[in-house]
Order: structure tokens, then sequence, then C-alpha cells
């Protein structure tokens, strides 16, 4: 499985990158190597075959005169300012000289093409690796959270902002209380996110970066696929597991759709979340159809817990929410099948 995203999108763009830049210099040095440079005057401009209604494309046929002789042929070009009538530099091949380019400009276009996308990702390059270290500078290299501090238990809700690419995800309470969540400050393609997580039992705001989902195929025997993201350029899931975070899935009692995680630090429960659909709140639920209620969505939890710091709860419930995982090794939902199969 691929997914061209954030990380594996940067390289996808370097790769474009060099493509363009090396079809460039094919295309202004090489190709026409040898080809002698003359003037032709455009005599038609015809829609191409190949033009469709979201891309159009057209047919540029010139004439122009090699030795006293008369030729017309196509270009291998096209611009908007053609015009029938207009003289064009063409190059023409002196052993057959019906072999016509059309001059070096589309190669020199590529070329900037090429230099101006390897610019714009190695640029987004330095910023994040100047984030990150501006990160590890005001915490240390590695981000530990402090000891889990019991509490009474309460029921809280995991919901997830949706409908608009900087979605945020946060904590509340029976009372629609916020009191964690997660605002998306950057919004970027080719590096992780940026976020202000805001404990707002506590008054502490955080900056972090959030990597882009990305998906790989885990085990090929059964088909299982592994989902991630980093967060502050550590995997989330080994970051997780350094904090003692273990996850026991299983599916919720109400649905098999439904997933329920136990999660765990240092071998002790500190809080259960079941999955459930965008009706989170007990009372929003009752409101609709058991048909509604019974489809479980990405993002959403109703929690049991017992943690009175809710950093560390918060960001694994994010890492589940942010990606396709169901369990704390990143995997997919055919793994916490075959995990129960084996029980």
């Amino acid at each position: 499985m691929f997914s061209v995203r954030g990380l594996r999108l940067r390289y996808f763009a370097l790769l474009m990158a060099v493509i363009a830049f090396a079809a460039g210099i094919y295309m202004t040095f090489i190709e026409g190597r040898g080809f002698v440079k003359t003037q032709a005057t455009i005599i038609a401009i015809e829609e191409s075959a190949t033009s469709t209604p979201s891309e159009e494309d057209y047919d540029v046929t010139v004439r122009y005169t090699v030795d006293g002789k008369e030729y017309t042929g196509l270009l291998d070009t096209y611009s908007g300012n053609y015009a029938v009538g207009k003289t064009v530099t063409i190059r023409y091949n002196p052993a057959d000289p019906t072999e016509i380019h059309g001059g070096r400009g589309f190669g020199i276009y590529a070329m900037a093409v090429g230099v101006l996308i390897a610019a714009v990702v190695i640029s987004t390059w330095i910023r994040e690796n100047r984030s990150q270290r501006e990160l590890e500078e005001n915490r240390g290299s590695e981000l530990v959270f402090p000891p889990s501090v019991p509490g009474p238990e309460r029921e809280l809700y995991f919901l997830t902002d949706v409908g608009t690419p900087k979605y945020g995800h946060r904590i509340e309470n029976r009372n629609r209380r916020v009191l964690y969540e997660a605002k998306m400050t950057k919004f970027t393609l080719l590096a992780p996110f940026g976020f202000d997580f805001i404990d707002h039992e506590h008054g502490i705001t955080t900056p972090h970066l959030v990597g882009h989902q990305e998906s790989t195929e885990w085990n090929s025997l059964i088909l299982d696929d592994h989902h991630t993201i980093s967060f502050d350029g550590e995997p989330i899931w080994k970051l997780l597991k350094r904090n003692g975070i273990t996850v026991e899935s299983s599916y919720t009692a109400k649905s098999r759709l439904g997933v329920c995680y136990r999660i765990l630090r240092d071998g002790q429960e500190i809080a259960v979340a079941e999955s459930t659909s965008r009706y989170v709140h007990e009372e929003d639920e009752a409101e609709h159809s058991k048909l509604v209620t019974s489809v479980p969505a990405m993002g959403f939890y109703r929690i049991r817990t017992t943690e009175t710091d809710l950093g560390l709860l918060f960001l694994t419930l994010l890492a589940f929410a942010r990606t396709e995982a169901t369990d704390a090794q990143g995997g997919s939902r055919k793994a916490l099948i075959n995990t129960i199969k084996g029980n």
C-alpha cells in the first residue's frame, strides 16, 4: 500500500522535481542537438483530438522554408500567446527538415518547474527541522509525560471536528465543558501539522507537530495494514509505548463495528474508551434512530477514566482518531479480528 501524504508526498514531490528538471535538460540540450533554428509562421490552430473538457489541447501547424523549399508541420508545443499569422522560432533537423521542435521554451519551463518544486520541498524540510529543534530545546529531546495520578472516576467524551482540513480534537465532560483540546495552527501537505495542545483544567498550552497518516502493508499473510502518525518527529506508537501505554482492543458490546479500548499505563488501567457515532453525548444519541447511532465514526469516543491529568490519555485517543488503527501497534481492524480469533 502506498500513501502519498506527508513524508511520502515530500519524496514524491522531489521525484517529480528531478523528472521535470531532467526532462527540461533533455528537451533543451539533447533532443534538439544538431537542429537548426529558423522562423516559422503559424497557419492553423485546431483543437487536438486528445483535448478534454477539463484540459484543452491544441495542434499548431506552421509553415517554414529550408533551402528555398517550403514545409508545413505540427509543433510539439502550444502557448496561449500563439495566434494564426504569428511568427515563432522553431528548430529543424537538417537531415530531415520535416522533423521540427518548438524552440527551447518548454524545456526551460520544465527545468524552472523542477527547481521551484525542489526549492519548496527543501525550504519546508528546513522549517520543519527548525521547528523540531525548537521543541526539543524547550522540553528536552524526548517527550515524557508525568506519572499517572488517579482520582474519582468520571465519564468524558472525545470528539473530532469534521468538515474542514484543519480539524482538531477535544475532550468534554457531561456539561460539554472542554477540558483538553488540540487546535491546528498550521495546515500543510509536505510537513507535519502544527497544533496547540491546551489543557484547560491546568491552564497549560503546548505546541506540538502531528504528522500525516502513513499506511503500509504490515503482514501479507493475513493482509493487515499498519497505520501510524509521527508526533514531534517520533512514531506515535513508539512514543506511547515509551510512556508505558498498552491497549487491549475488543469489539464494543453494542456493535461489531465499534471498538472498545482498554487503556493501561505500566499495567494499570487508566481508562476505557468505546467508539461511538458522532452523537457521542447520550442525550444527543437518544434523539436519533438506532440505525444512525449504531454506526461508529472514527474520532468519537465515550470514556470512563480516573486520570486527573488528561494529556497522555488524550494523545492515545488522538492517535486512534487520526489513523485507522485498532490497537497500540498500529494494526488494522483485520488485526483485531485475527486477535479475537486467536483467543
